[in-house]
């Protein structure tokens, strides 16, 4: 949820999304020196110094406790920083572990995709054929489900889920008890006629990619997504833990602010898909699945425009924020969002900030990780330095993220 609006107004990434003494000197990753994930002398390209530059001056614009990023071009690092602190007198490092949140629905689109390569789905299939019971599952179909047009109410911005989360963010979800939200609704539209953000969509997403390969979520993108891309820091966890070295996070969602690190994440996706990630495996996911490096060419197009561009119109009693048109410029691909030829996520949560961007003509992959101090402004932060550095290396590619 973001800092200031949170679930309350519409949040998580949803809003962001549709809106369309600092510490500068560079310290060793903890934990992994053998991994590459640590910051190295300091670059003598411009093009780094421009990003350590934007960085630093933003964290302290924007009263950040930490900004993680790595930039990389066709695959090679170009920078990768660390500023600020995990906790006071933590020194934050770019081997710190943080929730990777919507980073998932990418990942599920992309299973989806393979499998359609496959031949052992088809995108158009209804989702009755997993779900019997879902009201309009004749109507609804995978392809709904992961470019997000199935017309299913977002939970997260439901205020009876509003208020149980914040009265126990340490409790434990399931997908029955989240799915109990958006069906206690009529649909926003019908399937397939407009498009509005909901992670009720990825929830049912999820749960029919294990019905249809009979596999576990955690393994399945084990298998099919981290293990291909070698993202060996990424993993699934079934309770809030975040493997050490961890990134702390605050927020000041329920008034107060105050530690959210441990908040419990299950329900932001299904069990399996519930993601931390460091930062060099953010820039490898941006890059992997930014070019589509997992999908057969007709399916990474499909990703990347299933169709829904110019889509539909704001759907009364549909939140602003949430149904809005789509145009070639900004839509909804098959779990990824494309922005003026950018592809990304950008996960917003419970303190934590991140987004993870690829430009296929540059080849220029931005992973960018981010937490706030009491002072902070709403929305992801994550996307105003994203912004900054997009414009700095690919001024012929603005990304120009909403970030209010």
């Amino acid at each position: 949820m973001a800092r200031s609006t949170g679930v309350r107004a519409v949040s998580l990434c949803a809003a962001a999304l549709l809106a369309v003494a600092v510490q500068t000197t560079a310290v060793p990753a903890v934990g992994r020196p053998d991994r590459g994930c640590a910051v190295g002398g300091q670059s003598t390209d411009d093009r780094a110094r421009k990003v350590l530059d934007i960085v630093r001056q933003a964290r302290r614009e924007l009263d950040l406790k930490a900004v993680l990023v790595r930039v990389t071009v066709d695959g090679r690092e170009l920078v990768t920083d660390a500023a600020g602190e995990s906790m006071d007198g933590v020194p934050a490092t770019p081997a710190m572990h943080f929730r990777a949140g919507s980073v998932a629905f990418a990942q599920l689109g992309t299973v989806l995709l393979q499998l359609v390569d496959e031949g052992r789905v088809g995108l158009d299939a209804p989702v009755s054929r997993w779900f019997p019971d879902l009201p309009h599952g004749d109507e609804i179909t995978l392809r709904m489900l992961g470019d997000s047009t199935s017309g299913l109410h977002d939970y997260v911005i439901d205020p009876a889920f509003v208020k149980k989360f914040y009265a126990a963010p340490f409790r434990h979800w399931t997908p029955s008890e989240l799915l109990t939200f958006p069906l206690g609704h009529s649909l926003w539209y019908a399937p397939g006629t407009d498009w509005s953000y909901s992670h009720a969509n990825f929830v049912l997403l999820a749960e029919a990619l294990e019905k249809i390969t009979g596999t576990p979520m955690d393994r399945l993108l084990r298998e099919r997504v981290l293990d291909p891309l070698g993202l060996s820091e990424t993993s699934n966890s079934f309770t809030p833990e975040i493997p050490r070295p961890v990134l702390h996070a605050y927020d000041a969602e329920r008034g107060t602010y105050e530690e959210s690190t441990f908040w419990n994440p299950s329900w932001t996706t299904a069990p399996g898909a519930v993601l931390t990630t460091d930062i060099c495996d953010l820039a490898r996911s941006a890059q992997g699945i930014g070019s589509g490096e997992l999908l057969s060419r007709h399916s990474y197009r499909v990703q990347l425009d299933p169709g829904t561009p110019g889509l539909g119109a704001p759907t009364a009693g549909c939140p602003a924020t949430v149904c809005l048109k789509q145009t070639e410029a900004f839509h909804f691909g098959v779990g990824v969002i494309v922005k003026n030829g950018w592809v990304l996520q950008n996960p917003s949560f419970a303190g934590f900030a991140a987004v993870q961007a690829y430009q296929p003509d540059e080849r220029l992959a931005i992973a960018v990780s981010t937490t706030v101090g009491p002072k902070a402004p709403g929305g992801n932060t994550a996307q105003t330095i994203t912004n900054r550095i997009a414009a700095a290396l690919a001024p012929d590619h603005p990304l120009d993220l909403a970030v209010g």
